[in-house]
């Protein structure tokens, strides 16, 4: 026995038990299908096989280890050998030296006895399914004591049929049952010719060998562990003349010499009905004689077979049998001794119970599984505790009284839910708000609803038991609750098919009032039938209703024991065990999404983020789904008592190690479902909700299973374009399952290669349906597989029928399980190329299907989350990609800038840059490729990589031509700064001579300061007047003025009061007072006339499209004059009244451009008001620009600021300085203001790219950025500021920057501003090292000053803007001390750097509009895309400018904030579009009324947006428009009354909520608002 264990690989495992999670797996074993197996991989084999109902499972056969068995040839065999038989064949009566192969019975068994409980009870339900014999009594090999495994036995059930009798059939837990049992054993030893097994499976089933005798596949000489085990097998009629036996009968088996095994056959001799004894011969000197004896003298029939005799059946006395076997056919036998037990059991009352053996065992010293294991019976007290709470009450009623949760309250809420996002009529927020408000009122009811005694003693139980108690106590309420419930159910479907035979007789006689009568009980008995129902999984729906409730009223209930929020713990644990659990409500046809993301974010917990593929069903109701994934899997999915799968089940299934590697995900999760074309409950068409239940459950599944009954789906053509329809909706999502058909019940197993046809019919038919789903969803598919992937060769599957044979006794068709073979090879083959997925996705992914499936059009309403989530991550890195290749250009464009002043290059070319840019270019590239591959979303992200890519190159080539453009104008503008340069150089030399002129004179006159300087004063006062004589200062300006002056010159006319007082034009309502109707417009005088008396007294009126295209002739206009604005460079080149001419000239252009194609012209007002508003937001941009010119070149300005260094050299002359000291110091002086903007322009640049990184606000893409916008107006309750971001949201965008970025610098400047003048000290190192080289270089080469500055300008061209021209008016022929200017560099450079540090703080107004890092961050971020909803004026939330694809937003706001108000009032539109477009409503475009639902047929502007419906609560706007409900009356002219009232449920909405909205909304859904005001109103 050791060695047998040994062997199988099982050593200790009697102690250390096999659990049932060990097999419960996808693994290696589960896909191998060989015809023989080493003696190691036995075990999980067999277990894998009889999981799949393969009964082939006990024919497994051992490789052999001898590879000389069989017949061998002999080295020196020849065929010339004549060869002597008898020589070489000799007989031997003993076994062969080769190792004897291990009993298919000898693995079942060991297998049973190092199996744990649950494993027990799988195992032996499954051996019931394959209709093999069950151990009945087992004696412990190790200890030798006898175990009835009662325990295995509870969740068998056998059904038969019996002739006349009351029902139609009968379905009974066979531990309950009570039927004759005929009890077979033998003897002695009996000969070879007589297997006693063999003769007891001619009896049950001829066709199949249901106890294992010695000629059975893989059969040895040899067991080990059968000896003493009594089986059991029953045999089960049909309710047919060809029943061997009417009524069912159990038959014993007691394997080995039953003498040797007292109390086995004691027991069996006791409780069965009749008897048969196997014997040899009678004699009265055998030592079993006296048993023999007993037997016969006993009242019980006893029926004696005898293998040496050759008698026919003779009945010796009464009840009292002999019938011999010797030479006589086995079927002869049978017969005989079928109708001899026939003739027994007719006069025998005896029946059998497991009841009555359990009595027997105790008395007997034979241990009851169930009564020596502490869990089990702590289990089963618990739950016997439980259903004790239910005697005496109505079983019909109960599930209202112990379950009140999930009752009328939860399908209230559920149907509630459902209109909600369907809405109707025409106040549909108003209709919102009120179902909302009932919603929760609901919600609140069943809050309030008490806890039944029952629930609470569930819950309390699951609470304070181990994990492994808690499974005894759930299959002990299973097994419970099903006995409950079968006391019943049998009589109501009885019942039904009573009537229901009545009224398919009452439609032959067309008698109609009878036959309602009849169809209305009908419907009462179903509502029984459904109410009857009651299982597990009506425990956790009511545990998931009071955790949704609690949930939904945020406090736990007053009579839960524990916190709600432990309640999805407890389902989590379930699923983890192996339990299946209910997705989706089959009663109420409603998924519990709160429920159910609950219990995923616990397994999340508890299993962590797991990669799991979903594995989905759908098919026709009872075409054999649940069972194919049973045996798949070897699942056991709950069905309650009388009643297929309802809605939809979950259920883990873990991947094994060894799989992992090859699939790449650690579980699989099933999904069962149920059948199509099953009505629900509401009574509604079946068509909706297969619709429903097909697209989510494709959906959700990597893989679905089609499963069609029979070969030729020409019968369900109608589900087929369900699935087509749904798979089609998964395309357009980017949400790509696949699928494999299952053709059920096809007989002839060599289908799959006779039927070519049928395969290419499957095709035809797909390719129509998909033509006609494709007309519904409007998608240009012209056949299945622009669809969905789908080979027809390999993804159309053949499965045999299920039994082999007619039910009750016939076994599974081995040829099925070969079908589950191979689609569970396919299905890992799929998911080995499949799109990862964790359970987060999963949660995510169930969430927004229900969600899109509420809005019933799905197409337009599916947001899928993950998908989401990846894309914003893409722009994400899209935007830090953009950033660094933006970075670098600044770089590079500040090098090739300060070389071009230094006139080190003349040209700049694209090649140059982009040469430049390729190190940046390159890293960027990387980035890219290693995102798109190793990215966790990898398969969702592969969509946009090509278009990406696409991207950033040409965001490098705009940013390189953009930069070649600017650098090629400043090498103009340098050329034109040259004779402003000249001048004011020639000034300055000019000093320079002269202040050193005087110095040399007075050098040895004056030698103390106060002489000095009054010379020096006298000296300074008298050559800056004669140097300034003929010379101008730069003036202020004044744009306004240069503006007024110039619209005055175009309208001569124009009263001076307009243009003091002119409206901005960015803020108006509308611009119906900026038009007039054109004189040429077609109209007659008459009419006319008449139309200007109304003008008058009306005012005219705009249409909405006009408004619209006004609008963007404003934005669009402002946006380009302020790029042309940028474009005049005045820091550099100074302001000209002529640039006012050119925007002018420009808007001037853009405005006649635009009136030709209308039928209006604008007033005189217009272009002044346009003129106007750009010029005012523009004047800040040319004064502050204006200034940094003046203060560079305004002679005397920049004069007044040399007077110190000039004094400085003065006295250095006058104390005898040498010139290469002076010329030390000059060079320093003039290094300066290089310096100053080189450093300013570095910490520009880097304070960006921190701000970037740190800032919260600007941290993100310009999604995060708009949430910060949005809290900083809640905080700030600015009515004013509201409207600008509303209607100029780009413009506010631009400001906000402004302001964080000031903001920032002022909170953090010591910190973070500051320390970046360590820029200043590697650059003055630069400078020193510079110096340093110019003077080596000077010394090796023996040159002159001019060398030495050559080589000095040249080594810093790339850092600074400084080259020789700054010194050309400076005489310095006479330095030739180069160690000593070097020494005063060193000297006099860090009293400059120094004084630089301390004007620090005055950087940002020192440099350039464009250089400045508020300017760097808003192009930035304001590079995307800003075309608004057409509808509420919402931005759409792509990041890229011209991106592909329609534009959307995920949260849109009311549409009264865009002009919409209702058709003849004046009152509000309080409706979101994204609510509206699942309405009937229909609204106006260019004079034509459409229906919201298809408002894409309304012209382009409508056809590129996605409008996602969505009800998702969004307090932010609600309290925006309640907290300036007055001001927006005003502001708009219109009101919230009538059918524009604001819903009393927005006033709950505080600005806490508002604002803690923006971070739940804002999680990875970008959420921004632009657009014009437009006039629309619909109906």
């Amino acid at each position: 026995m050791n060695n047998l264990f040994c062997r199988l690989h099982l050593e200790g495992r009697h102690l250390n038990k096999l659990r049932a999670a060990e097999v419960h797996q996808l693994s290696e074993h589960s896909l191998q299908s060989n015809e023989s197996y080493a003696e190691e991989d036995l075990i999980q084999t067999f277990i894998q096989k009889l999981l799949m109902m393969d009964y082939r499972a006990r024919y497994i056969k051992t490789k052999k280890t001898n590879e000389d068995d069989h017949t061998q040839q002999r080295d020196n065999d020849s065929f010339e050998d004549e060869g002597d038989i008898f020589k070489e064949m000799i007989f031997s009566n003993e076994a062969t030296c080769q190792s004897e192969r291990i009993h298919p019975m000898d693995v079942q068994m060991a297998i049973f006895h190092c199996a744990d409980s649950f494993l027990k009870q799988l195992m032996v339900s499954k051996l019931s399914q394959c209709q093999y014999a069950l151990p009945l009594l087992v004696p412990n090999p190790f200890t030798q004591q006898i175990e009835f495994p009662l325990w295995t036995f509870r969740q068998i059930n056998k059904s038969w049929k019996m002739k006349n009798t009351k029902f139609i059939s009968q379905n009974h837990p066979i531990y309950k049952a009570k039927t004759p049992m005929v009890s077979f054993f033998r003897f002695g030893s009996v000969s070879v010719s007589s297997s006693k097994s063999e003769l007891m499976n001619s009896l049950i089933n001829e066709k199949h060998n249901t106890f294992f005798h010695r000629n059975c596949p893989g059969s040895s000489r040899t067991r080990v562990l059968m000896d003493g085990v009594v089986e059991i097998a029953w045999f089960s009629p049909s309710g047919t003349n060809d029943d061997k036996f009417t009524d069912c009968v159990a038959f014993c088996n007691l394997h080995g010499d039953a003498g040797d095994h007292e109390k086995q056959l004691q027991i069996l001799t006791e409780m069965a009905s009749v008897n048969v004894v196997l014997l040899p011969r009678l004699d009265r000197n055998d030592r079993h004689a006296a048993m023999i004896q007993n037997l016969y003298k006993d009242s019980k029939p006893l029926i004696c077979l005898f293998t040496e005799d050759k008698s026919t059946v003779n009945e010796t006395r009464n009840r009292k049998y002999k019938i011999g076997l010797k030479d006589r056919s086995q079927s002869e036998v049978s017969e005989e001794l079928r109708r001899t037990i026939n003739d027994c059991l007719s006069e025998s009352s005896s029946t059998f119970r497991f009841e009555d053996l359990s009595k027997h065992c105790k008395t007997s010293d034979i241990r009851i599984d169930e009564e020596d294991d502490d869990d089990c019976k702590r289990g089963r007290e618990a739950a016997q505790q439980m259903m004790s709470l239910l005697e005496k009450k109505d079983l019909k009623e109960i599930k209202e009284l112990v379950l009140p949760h999930q009752g009328k309250l939860w399908h209230q809420w559920s149907q509630k839910n459902k209109e909600l996002h369907r809405p109707q009529g025409d106040e549909i927020e108003m209709d919102i708000s009120r179902k909302q408000a009932e919603m929760m009122k609901i919600r609140q009811q069943q809050h309030e609803s008490d806890i039944s005694k029952f629930m609470t003693c569930f819950i309390k139980e699951m609470n304070s038991h181990t994990e492994l108690e808690n499974m005894f106590f759930l299959k002990w309420l299973i097994i419970l609750l099903d006995d409950y419930i079968s006391t019943e159910l049998p009589d109501l479907h009885h019942k039904y098919d009573e009537i229901w035979s009545k009224v398919l007789n009452l439609k032959e006689d067309q008698s109609e009032h009878l036959k309602a009568q009849k169809e209305a009980e009908l419907e009462r008995i179903s509502e029984d039938l459904q109410a009857a129902s009651f299982g597990l999984e009506h425990i956790m729906r009511e545990i998931g209703q009071i955790y949704e409730s609690c949930s939904s009223v945020k406090k736990n209930k007053k009579d839960l024991q524990v916190h709600f929020s432990s309640l999805p713990s407890l389902a989590a644990e379930m699923m983890i065990s192996g339990f299946p659990l209910e997705l989706m409500d089959g009663d109420a046809a409603h998924v519990p999404v709160i429920w159910i993301s609950a219990i995923l974010d616990k397994l999340i917990q508890k299993l962590g983020d797991q990669k799991v593929f979903v594995l989905s069903v759908l098919g026709i109701q009872s075409s054999g789904k649940s069972t194919m994934l049973n045996a798949m899997f070897g699942l056991q999915f709950a069905v309650s008592a009388g009643r297929t799968t309802r809605g939809a089940f979950m259920q883990l299934v873990r991947v094994s190690d060894e799989m992992k590697t090859q699939m790449n995900f650690d579980y699989v999760l099933v999904v069962d479902t149920e059948g199509l074309r099953a009505l629900e409950l509401t009574g509604r068409s079946t068509r909706h909700h297969d619709n429903e239940l097909a697209t989510f459950v494709v959906g959700l599944g990597n893989m679905t299973l089609i499963n069609i009954f029979g070969e030729n789906p020409s019968e369900l053509q109608d589900i087929l374009q369900i699935v087509v329809q749904a798979f089609m909706r998964m395309k357009k999502v980017r949400l790509n399952p696949s699928c494999v058909f299952v053709h059920q019940n096809v007989s002839d197993v060599t289908a799959g290669e006779k039927n070519m046809e049928g395969r290419r019919r499957l095709q035809k038919t797909l390719d129509e349906m998909t033509k006609i789903a494709a007309k519904d969803e409007v998608c240009d598919a012209e056949c299945f597989s622009d669809v969905i992937q789908f080979d027809v060769q390999n993804d159309v599957k053949y499965f045999a029928q299920l039994w082999d044979g007619s039910p009750p006794m016939a076994q599974p068709n081995p040829n099925y399980c070969e079908n589950i073979q191979e689609l569970k090879k396919t299905i890992v083959s799929h998911a080995a190329n499949s799109f990862e997925m964790t359970l987060a996705h999963i949660k995510d992914r169930i969430t927004d299907l229900w969600e899109a499936l509420l809005n019933e059009r799905f197409v337009l309403s599916f947001r899928n989350s993950l998908e989401i989530s990846a894309y914003r991550k893409l722009e994400t890195e899209y935007r830090n990609w953009s950033w660094s290749l933006q970075s670098a250009i600044l770089e590079i464009e500040n090098k090739l800038h300060n070389k071009i002043e230094n006139e080190a290059i003349n040209e700049v070319d694209e090649t140059d840059l982009q040469r430049e840019l390729k190190e940046t270019s390159d890293k960027v590239e990387k980035s890219m490729s290693e995102f798109f591959e190793k990215d966790t979303d990898v398969d969702i992200l592969i969509h946009w990589k090509t278009s990406f890519e696409i991207k950033i190159k040409d965001v490098q080539g705009n940013i390189v031509r953009e930069t070649k453009r600017k650098l090629n104008e400043i090498l103009q503008q340098r050329d034109l700064k040259k004779k402003i340069d000249a001048q004011r150089k020639h000034q300055e030399n000019t000093l320079y001579e002269k202040s050193k002129e005087l110095a040399l004179k007075l050098k040895d006159k004056a030698k103390d300061e106060q002489t000095l300087k009054k010379e020096f004063d006298l000296f300074w006062e008298q050559w800056m007047n004669e140097i300034t004589r003929d010379t101008h200062p730069i003036k202020d300006i004044d744009i306004m003025r240069d503006v007024r002056k110039i619209i005055r010159d175009i309208y001569e006319s124009a009263p001076v009061d307009l243009l003091e007082e002119s409206r901005d034009i960015f803020s108006v309502s509308s611009y119906s007072n900026y038009v007039q109707l054109k004189k040429s417009s077609g109209l007659t005088r008459a009419f006319r006339n008449a139309y200007k008396s109304a003008k008058e007294m009306f005012g005219y009126s705009l249409s909405k499209d006009d408004e619209i295209q006004i609008r963007s002739l404003v934005t669009d206009v402002e946006q380009q004059t302020h790029t042309m604005i940028r474009s005049f460079n005045i820091s550099k080149m100074g302001y000209n009244n002529s640039y006012i001419q050119q925007l002018t000239g420009y808007i001037k252009k853009r405005v006649t451009e635009h009136q030709e194609g209308v039928k209006y012209v604008f007033k005189n007002e217009f272009f002044m008001d346009l003129v106007l508003s750009i010029s005012k937001r523009a004047n800040k941009i040319f004064t502050d620009q204006h200034r940094l010119f003046r203060e560079a070149n305004d002679p005397f300005l920049y004069l007044k600021r040399k007077r110190e260094e000039y004094c400085s050299v003065f006295q250095k002359y006058c104390h005898g300085a040498t010139s290469a000291a002076i010329f030390g110091e000059i060079i320093c002086q003039k290094l300066k203001e290089p310096i100053e903007q080189s450093v300013y322009q570095k910490t520009a640049r880097d304070l960006a790219d921190e701000i970037r990184s740190n800032c919260e606000s600007l941290n993100g893409n310009r999604s995060n950025l708009e949430k910060h916008i949005l809290k900083t107006l809640a905080e700030e309750e600015d009515f004013d500021k509201y409207m600008d971001y509303i209607h100029n949201p780009r413009d506010h965008f631009k400001s906000f920057i402004r302001d964080e970025v000031s903001r920032y610098i002022f909170d953090k400047f010591s910190d973070s501003v500051l320390p970046k003048m360590e820029n200043i000290e590697l650059l003055q190192q630069k400078i020193m090292d510079a110096a340093h080289k110019s003077t080596e270089h000077v010394q090796v080469n023996r040159g002159d000053v001019g060398l030495w500055l050559k080589s000095f300008t040249q080594q810093l061209s790339d850092e600074l803007i400084f080259s020789e021209k700054y010194l050309s008016g400076v005489k310095h022929d006479d330095v030739d001390d180069f160690n000593l200017l070097e020494d005063v560099m060193r000297k006099e450079l860090p009293e400059e750097i120094s004084d630089i540090r301390n004007h620090f703080n005055d950087f940002l107004w020192k440099l350039d509009f464009k250089d400045r890092p508020d300017e760097l961050l808003i192009d930035h971020f304001c590079q995307c895309c800003w075309v608004q909803c057409p509808f509420c004026g919402a931005t759409c939330t792509n990041t890229i400018e011209k991106h592909d694809g329609d534009h959307s937003v995920p949260f849109h706001r009311i549409n009264g904030l865009n002009m919409f108000y209702y058709e003849g009032t004046q009152h509000f539109c309080t409706e979101f579009c994204s609510t509206v477009v699942t309405s009937s409503k229909t609204f106006n475009s260019s004079g034509e009324w459409f229906p919201y639902k298809e408002y894409r047929r309304a012209g382009e502007r409508f056809a590129n947006w996605s409008i996602t419906p969505n009800l998702s609560d969004l307090p932010y706007w609600k309290w925006f428009v309640c907290r300036f409900q007055k001001d927006l009356e005003k502001h708009y002219s219109k009101t919230f009354e009538g059918m524009g009232k604001i819903p009393e449920y927005w006033r709950k909405c505080t600005k806490e909520n508002a604002i803690k909205s923006l971070d739940e909304n804002h999680t990875f859904k970008e959420k921004k608002w632009d657009g014009p005001m437009r006039m629309m109103f619909f109906r």
